[in-house]
């Protein structure tokens, strides 16, 4: 198992720079949880605690409103990471973080994290890098809430998922995943695939959906 964890370790961004002997220390500090899919990891307000790597499955990271209102600030898959920014700060969990599917995720104590980062400073950088990523993603997040129309932050969400060589996304989307991520209504977002639909951009089957014309789509969300 340590090896495996090891390997998990190496993959991530945060820590495939540090030393073979710093990395197996920090392995034996881990410990593996397995999540059901639905089942809420954390919430907005928990304690920080531990930094989360995962290991199988996905993670979506979303904030909620007082009425039932979800958006989906990213989806965080195989070599991902959880809680860069309470591992920092030392503070609480900023959003909620709920299992796609069943997945395994791997926490990390946030005191080993923290005296690595004291130790290895490639560490402490890629913290830092992490965390800007994060903030130019919600950055841009928030401009297209604010300037785009729905249409265009669904093209942009769209043109976000992986796909296959046949332009399928892969792993599906529902359209309600798509509206928590757009941040609109399953109406409004099956409204703005349908007219995709109509101009050929796209092509709905068996709930499958693929992007045809990927450049239009593209040129229509704007830069």
């Amino acid at each position: 198992m340590a090896t495996d964890v090891t390997a998990v370790l190496r993959q991530t961004y945060l820590l495939r720079s540090v030393p073979a002997g710093e990395l197996e220390a920090i392995a034996a500090l881990s410990r593996l949880r397995v999540f059901r899919r639905g089942q809420v990891i954390f919430t907005a307000g928990d304690p920080g605690g531990a930094l989360m790597v995962v290991v199988s499955g996905r993670v979506k990271v979303v904030v909620r409103s007082a009425d039932g209102g979800e958006l989906t600030l990213t989806i965080i898959e195989l070599g991902g990471v959880l809680g860069e920014v309470s591992v920092a700060d030392g503070g609480p969990r900023s959003a909620d973080a709920e299992a796609l599917e069943e997945c395994q995720l791997l926490l990390i104590p946030q005191d080993a994290i923290s005296d690595l980062c004291a130790r290895v400073p490639s560490v402490a950088q890629a913290l830092l890098a992490s965390i800007a990523a994060t903030l130019r993603r919600l950055t841009e997040a928030a401009s297209d809430l604010v300037f785009l129309d729905l249409p265009r932050r669904v093209a942009k969400v769209l043109l976000s998922q992986p796909r296959d060589g046949n332009g399928i996304i892969q792993p599906k989307i529902s359209q309600e995943q798509l509206a928590h991520q757009a941040g609109g209504t399953r109406q409004s977002v099956n409204a703005a695939l349908r007219g995709f639909e109509r101009r050929g951009w796209i092509e709905m089957r068996d709930r499958a959906l693929a992007i045809n014309q990927a450049e239009v789509l593209r040129h229509f969300a704007g830069p």
